[in-house]
């Protein structure tokens, strides 16, 4: 395929591919996971679940008129900065979740014997799984080309805020000083920079 002649329908489906690869992922590392000692309440689950599910549905399947305008034109170069914005999130993503191993979990929660992970890109971001997803989802935005995509990203990174703060809060109860320090070093989605 020639880079000039890609479209609007074949980029959506890379990105297609690229999310569902992100899903097996998931998928395949629900197993191994150490078991919970202590988790949030399913009203605080909801409260980042649904805004997420939301949100992609605003990217993907939504048909509002007025959130269907085009800030960005369809031409090749957004299309394809899109894929790519999109295969890098992903890639950060499963990067992240990697690093997590056994550590890791879709809900906020404390495993029996959890560590603070601060290998691979934890040493500079807190919450690089989130990053990732956002820089994806800014790439998806870009080749599906709506308001709505956009709706969609701060309806998700503020979904990401809140639960990010939350994993905080528990990872602050459980290691004190030592998250601290790491607080001090790292950004929340963004390495810090100085």
């Amino acid at each position: 395929m020639a880079w000039e002649n890609i479209t609007a329908d074949r980029a959506t489906a890379i990105v297609a591919w690229l999310w569902n690869v992100l899903l097996i992922v998931w998928l395949m590392m629900l197993f191994g996971r150490k078991s919970t000692k202590q988790s949030e309440t399913a009203w605080e689950r909801v409260q980042h679940v649904v805004p997420v599910l939301a949100a992609f549905w605003l990217l993907f399947e939504s048909n509002w008129s007025v959130l269907n305008l085009r800030p960005f034109p369809e031409i090749p170069a957004v299309l394809w900065i899109g894929v790519l914005l999109t295969a890098l999130g992903v890639g950060i993503s499963v990067w992240a979740r990697l690093s997590l191993g056994a550590n890791w979990s879709g809900m906020v929660t404390l495993k029996k014997g959890h560590e603070l992970v601060r290998k691979g890109l934890y040493r500079w971001i807190r919450h690089p799984i989130y990053t990732g997803i956002l820089l994806g989802f800014v790439g998806t935005a870009l080749i599906k080309g709506h308001v709505r995509g956009w709706v969609g990203l701060a309806i998700l990174w503020t979904s990401f805020y809140f639960k990010a703060r939350r994993e905080e809060r528990f990872l602050r109860q459980e290691f004190g000083e030592g998250f601290e320090e790491h607080a001090r070093q790292t950004g929340m989605f963004l390495p810090r920079l100085g």
